[in-house]
């Protein structure tokens, strides 16, 4: 199988990285890749004390915490924006591979 190449505006490769993961462990919930994210491939959720995700501006839940998730992963187009604003490094992110 080969990576999945495209090319920039003066046709030098490209390999987009797309979004597989954010660690909720690691992840602290400042919403800055929300905020960067042209697609909403991410949503800010809060975490309840039984470790629940949760729509974290929901007055009806008592959090404990917010973490960025991935909601849509088909819309990521590897542009990288997500991972440049991470200060944490909680996610992760790969090429997409094509079959032979």
């Amino acid at each position: 199988m080969s990576v999945r190449t495209f090319a920039t505006r003066d046709g030098r490769p490209w390999v987009p990285s797309y979004l597989e993961a954010i660690d909720p462990d690691v992840c602290i919930g400042c919403g800055r890749c929300v905020k960067v994210c042209a697609r909403d491939v991410i949503a800010l959720r809060g975490v309840t004390e039984d470790g629940d995700l949760c729509d974290p501006f929901d007055d009806d839940e008592e959090i404990e915490r917010k973490i960025s998730v991935l909601v849509a992963a088909g819309d990521c187009v590897g542009c990288g924006s997500c991972a440049t604003v991470c200060g944490t490094g909680a996610q992760h992110h790969a090429p997409v591979e094509e079959a032979a």
